[in-house]
């Protein structure tokens, strides 16, 4: 009987062709591209409100967990960590049958949806062995900041489509991947600046006369725009994909990418353009709250052509906030440095963090503080010192709490403001607990370690009482995948680390 070809095999043999000196090291990096995407998977199993799981029963001793599915079937695996980031999940089994695939996995329970998540899991984990094959980075502290972005290889520490990139060859990843290490030559498409929508100041250096000249991402020019750019600019892609660093610590620039990575597609909407610059200057109001804790990258200008899909914003390198001596690197690639992170390490850190985010949360400010927008700086020993904070598109902000601190409310879109502090909360502890802190933790014990000796020089704030005393909350990335016609996140809540470990 024919087997169709799976995302692995048509990636190795894109990769025979283009460039096979790397293909051995590929076989060899899929068995754990395999664990790693299916031990995400397996939390999203064993965690979110999937309707066809009818219960869970663990196993006596922590030996396991199986889940009853609606149909009478037992799904069998390890005891989950919902907070671990190995590749701990090898095998489970679907009644008597070993699955080591996640995406064969996905095709034979049959659910609603599974046959196009499926297929996304083959991509991720295709994906995630090439970029782990693909990437090599000396072990010497990096002196850009965009090299520390590239050390980041595996993506997103939960998600199962960590590494999946649909509609994206194999030459377009080596070529455009951070883990691979390649400039990215962007494009400067010129347009008329009557039809554009420009918000802030947008640089000399990007005009020409009566028209914009604006980046566009090599891969949307060429699948989307159907456009060729005469003139271009090298950048460094950073771990978003989309936005690049220029040469020499000069400004990043977040270019229209209308590709679907992990969960959304990435394009830059009107409304966020309008209101950046009201936003970065917003953030940089409420950052000073902080004592000198936080800094917000600002936004230097922004444009777009009238539609989503040719769009760019510019904003300052986080360089910007350190002085000599001091790093700051995004807080996903803390775990790929050698910085010992012991208990003590964690605890500051995380002491650190948590009073940044619980202050701004009083003020009115539920930040996305996931390891991609939040940077830490570092003293020259390797201290945690402050946190830089980017990309303000996501923010939540309550009006009633912000007039109750005598801050204005901006004139901000009004899908950013709330005062519903279940949404409020979850958008901070879902990024920041259970994505930044748990990211670099790497499990529950170690999480609840650094949590319990951090949390006691906090103010007793109502949300800090919600964070210790309730579940932890985080979206349901399988869940939303498996519900594509449902818009918007959706959440679970996983055990707390305080309290359930």
């Amino acid at each position: 009987m024919h087997r169709p070809p799976t995302a692995e095999t048509e990636v190795a043999e894109e990769l025979a062709a283009v460039r096979p000196a790397l293909s051995p090291r590929y076989a060899r990096e899929l068995p754990g591209a395999r664990a790693a995407v299916l031990t995400r998977l397996w939390r999203g199993l064993a965690y979110e409100p999937l309707p066809w799981i009818a219960r869970r029963e663990p196993l006596p001793g922590g030996a396991g967990l199986t889940l009853r599915l609606a149909d009478g079937r037992g799904l069998h695996g390890p005891r989950p960590d919902p907070y671990a980031t190995d590749a701990y999940v090898a095998v489970v089994r679907l009644d008597e049958v070993a699955y080591d695939d996640p995406a064969r996995l996905m095709t034979d329970l049959a659910v609603p949806h599974a046959a196009a998540f499926a297929a996304e899991l083959g991509h991720s984990v295709a994906s995630l062995a090439l970029s782990r094959a693909g990437a090599h980075h000396p072990k010497e502290w990096p002196a850009e900041d965009w090299a520390w972005e590239q050390r980041v290889v595996d993506g997103h520490p939960f998600h199962p489509n960590c590494r999946a990139r649909p509609g994206f060859s194999v030459a377009a990843q080596l070529a455009h991947g951070p883990e691979h290490g390649s400039p990215v030559e962007l494009g400067l498409l010129p347009v008329p600046a009557g039809e554009c929508l420009v918000s802030g100041a947008w640089p000399e250096w990007l005009r020409d006369g009566d028209r914009m000249l604006i980046p566009v991402h090599p891969w949307q020019a060429a699948h989307v725009l159907k456009r060729r750019c005469e003139e271009h600019v090298s950048a460094h892609p950073l771990m978003a994909l989309r936005t690049l660093a220029l040469p020499g610590g000069g400004p990043h620039i977040k270019t229209a990418l209308t590709a679907r990575l992990t969960s959304s597609v990435r394009d830059i909407s009107l409304g966020s353009i309008a209101s950046s610059a009201v936003l970065s200057r917003f953030g940089e109001l409420v950052a000073a709250r902080t004592d000198g804790l936080l800094d917000i990258t600002r936004t230097l200008g922004a444009v777009a052509a009238g539609t989503p899909d040719l769009a760019a914003v510019l904003r300052e390198s986080p360089r910007e906030y350190v002085t000599e001596g001091e790093r700051v690197l995004p807080v996903a690639a803390l775990t790929t440095t050698e910085l010992p992170l012991s208990p003590a390490w964690l605890t500051d850190f995380t002491r650190l963090a948590l009073t940044v985010g619980l202050r701004l949360l009083e003020l009115g400010v539920a930040l996305e503080a996931h390891g991609q927008n939040l940077l830490v700086v570092l003293s020259p020993d390797g201290d945690p010192l402050r946190f830089v904070y980017r990309d303000l598109a996501d923010l939540r902000v309550s009006p009633a709490r912000l007039t109750r601190h005598g801050i204005a409310v901006p004139d901000l879109p009004a899908r950013m403001l709330t005062d519903d502090e279940r949404t409020l909360r979850r958008k901070l502890f879902g990024s920041l607990v259970a994505g930044a802190l748990a990211g670099t933790a790497g499990s529950a014990r170690a999480l609840r370690t650094a949590l319990d000796t951090a949390v006691r020089d906090l103010p007793r704030t109502p949300d800090l009482t919600a964070l210790l005393d309730s579940p932890l909350p985080t979206k349901a990335l399988t869940l939303m995948r498996l519900s594509p016609h449902t818009p918007g996140d959706q959440w679970t809540e996983l055990p707390n680390p305080l309290r359930d470990f």
